[in-house]
């Protein structure tokens, strides 16, 4: 990977890092201050809860592709403790998903003229967790990976031995 693709990566993440802080400081100064104006369309407290959690699920994504870049950086992704960062991006895409669930369920009664909303929305909660499914095979990848590495060292150090 090379230095501008990382820098440009960083930057990317570091951007969308502090636009969630941003998102997050915003809902709950609404919470808190008690300015929230709920006019009983939606019930706008619960969606400002669930967008705080939702951005917690993008905020560890973020840092475990942050470590991720660094580990490819340093030569050392193919090793077993990158497993714990893939597996932490696997567990906020589910979340992620999970918490659109529950704006879906949030927003259906107010779609109730209109149910194909509600689906679509269903239809996107279900692509977000074929998004976890694609990285969790990328895991796989990254396993078989790390096996073969292990495997090429033990052969090396066999044929050192040998020579």
């Amino acid at each position: 990977m090379g230095k501008l693709t990382v820098r440009a990566l960083r930057a990317v993440l570091v951007v969308v890092f502090a636009g969630t802080v941003f998102v997050q400081a915003g809902m709950v100064w609404t919470l808190v201050s008690g300015n929230d104006p709920e006019d009983g369309s939606l019930p706008l407290t619960a969606l400002r809860l669930v967008t705080i959690l939702g951005m917690v699920s993008v905020q560890v994504a973020l840092v475990c592709v942050w470590r991720l870049v660094t580990m490819v950086r340093r030569g050392t992704v193919f090793s077993h403790s990158a497993f714990r960062y893939v597996d932490g991006v696997i567990g906020a895409i589910v979340a992620a998903a999970l918490v659109w669930f529950a704006i879906t369920g949030i927003n259906a009664p107010g779609q109730r003229d209109d149910p194909g909303v509600t689906v679509i929305m269903g239809g996107v909660g279900v692509a977000i967790l074929g998004v976890a499914l694609i990285v969790l095979v990328l895991r796989m990848l990254l396993a078989q990976a790390v096996a073969r590495d292990v495997e090429a060292a033990q052969m090396q150090a066999e044929l050192d031995q040998v020579i």
